[in-house]
Formats: C-alpha cells, sequence, structure tokens
C-alpha cells in the first residue's frame, strides 16, 4: 500500500518562485473522452450504417494496475505539475502515518 501526503514540500520550477514550496498533492484522473477530437470523428463514422464492428476491439487485458500519476499544485503561484509513481494496488492520499514499534491492534 501507498500513502502520500496531502502537501508535500517540493522544488517550483515556475520563474516567480524557482525554489522548494509547499505542494497540494491530488491524484490524476484523465478527464472525459470528446466527442469531436479527430479519432473519435473518423471512428463514428466508420461505424455508420451496415458492416458491424470495424475496428479491432481489445480483449488481452494483462496488466491488473495502473501506474499511479500524482499532480502537484505550488500554493505560493499556483504552478502545476505531474509525477508518476509506480504501479501500485493500494493507493491512498493523506492516509494515517504508520509509526515504528507500534503494536497492531484487532
Amino acid at each position: 500500500m501507498v500513502n502520500v501526503p496531502k502537501t508535500r514540500n517540493t522544488f517550483c520550477k515556475n520563474k516567480k518562485c524557482q525554489k522548494h514550496t509547499p505542494h497540494k498533492v491530488t491524484q490524476y484522473k484523465a478527464g472525459k473522452a470528446s466527442l469531436f477530437a479527430q479519432g473519435k470523428r473518423r471512428y463514428d463514422r466508420k461505424q455508420k450504417g451496415f458492416g458491424g464492428q470495424t475496428k479491432p476491439v481489445f480483449h488481452k487485458k494483462a496488466k491488473t494496475t495502473k501506474k499511479i500519476v500524482l499532480r502537484m499544485e505550488c500554493t505560493k503561484c499556483g504552478e502545476k505539475m505531474q509525477q508518476v509513481l509506480k504501479r501500485c494496488k493500494h493507493f491512498e492520499l493523506g492516509g494515517e502515518k504508520k509509526t515504528k514499534g507500534s503494536a497492531v491492534s484487532f
């Protein structure tokens, strides 16, 4: 399990800052796909009419996890940057920190 704090002190590349500043951390989520993107328009036109499915549908899914992408926003200037983490099954943002030497209670 990966646990990341909600704020992180890291370097801001913006011309205004160019130093370590606190950043607000969120998890990146892909936006809604546009109906007017060129590939979608082409696909919809090809699908029209008779003839069934025209392009291959992917079925051989091999991966069980996705790479985690952190979206960091500078609290001083508002500059946003992204950082890729490794693959993991469980990701937590701002969870409780584990303390060293504490007994596991049930």
